[in-house]
């Protein structure tokens, strides 16, 4: 606490009547008991936690997941429900399990943070598991961690779909700004008491996705932040949001800026390589707060693929859809209102087949955006 804060609070304790203290904490209260009220009214014509629990009912061995390269909504949203199954299933073993653990950077302080137990994913494994729970992702996407052929019985997302996975459970929310926002409203539904160290992970999971984009969080999601806000240990609050950062994200920034050229509302920047598939969707997000913009689109180089990160503003036209229109015919993506991704497979890795995908990238960008393929502006001159 600073010394700022210190002396505030002895003002307070000084100034404050013990009645007034208590109108305060009863207040909190209500806040909370008003969250849990409007999370049941939203759940409402939902897919709801009861049924869930149900079809888990001979169930003994279950997995949670979520896709590949877990950001913090998606690893909060898994380990919170882990949790919840195991205080309402205790007979039976929930094992979290991801593909591809987070190599540096922020996603992976998160997971020290939140303590996180995952166990080594191994797929030859999976037919030991009676259920399969996906959180974040839906089967068949790109980012997926299962295989062709393996059926999750439960589907957690928030992400737009064209079609509904086939699967028992399929709770699907696109006007939800986080999946972690939803898993909230299974604590609430089932009046599951959340730790402070949980509600801190799963705020800050939920500030993170509806961050960089201008996404307006939804109702759900103003729920789960004034409940949570109220919850959350403050101290691991802070250590999440204000994490050391390695050299290797300043260097970042700085390709991404200097590499921005911006043509009247789309802004495009590429990044040769880089240490963590975070990266490129960071950058987006910071491009997107230039003043004169409302979409960003970075590309960047891993192994023998084109990562593309697509954020926007507008209200017109969603990510998920604008990043199907970059891709149709050349890759894979999806993503959701504010926030999408995907890739272009490369096979020679060369500079001018890169530049040429770029090339063609951004030119579908301008033309559906209706934006004349005039010559763009940089961001940032030398001086």
């Amino acid at each position: 606490m600073s010394p700022t804060t210190k002396a505030d609070a002895k003002i307070v304790s000084q100034t404050t009547e013990p009645k007034d203290m208590t109108a305060f904490v009863e207040s909190c209260v209500e806040t909370v008991a008003g969250s849990a009220e409007a999370a049941q009214r939203h759940a409402r014509h939902r897919p709801s936690f009861h049924k869930l629990l149900r079809l888990l009912r001979d169930k003994r061995n279950i997995l949670v997941t979520t896709h590949r390269h877990p950001d913090p909504d998606a690893l909060a949203s898994g380990w919170a429900l882990c949790l919840l199954l195991q205080e309402q299933m205790p007979e039976a073993s929930i094992t979290m399990s991801i593909t591809d653990k987070p190599s540096g950077g922020i996603n992976e302080v998160f997971i020290r943070r939140t303590n996180l137990k995952l166990a080594p994913w191994d797929e030859a494994e999976l037919g030991r598991f009676d259920a399969i729970i996906l959180t974040d992702v839906m089967p068949g996407m790109a980012s997926s961690p299962l295989p062709e052929g393996v059926v999750p019985l439960a589907v957690i997302d928030h992400h737009r779909t064209r079609r509904r996975p086939k699967c028992a459970f399929s709770d699907i929310r696109p006007d939800v700004g986080a999946t972690s926002s939803i898993i909230f409203s299974y604590y609430m539904e089932v009046e599951q008491p959340i730790s402070p160290d949980l509600a801190a992970s799963l705020l800050y999971a939920i500030e993170s996705d509806l961050a960089g984009a201008a996404g307006q969080p939804g109702e759900l999601d103003n729920i789960a932040l004034s409940g949570l806000t109220l919850l959350a240990d403050t101290r691991k609050l802070y250590q999440m949001r204000y994490v050391d950062l390695p050299q290797s994200y300043y260097v970042c920034y700085y390709r991404g800026v200097s590499n921005a050229i911006y043509y009247d509302s789309v802004i495009v920047s590429h990044l040769d390589s880089f240490d963590s598939p975070e990266q490129p969707a960071m950058i987006a997000d910071f491009l997107l707060r230039f003043e004169l913009v409302q979409w960003a689109l970075v590309t960047a180089v891993e192994e023998n693929r084109l990562v593309i990160s697509l954020r926007t503003s507008s209200g017109k036209l969603s990510a998920a859809d604008m990043i199907r229109r970059l891709l149709r015919g050349q890759g894979e993506g999806g993503g959701h209102r504010t926030k999408a991704g995907g890739f272009i497979r490369l096979e020679s890795n060369s500079p001018a087949e890169i530049e040429r995908k770029r090339a063609f990238l951004r030119r579908r960008c301008l033309r559906a955006l209706g934006i004349k393929s005039t010559a763009g502006k940089r961001l940032v001159t030398a001086e």
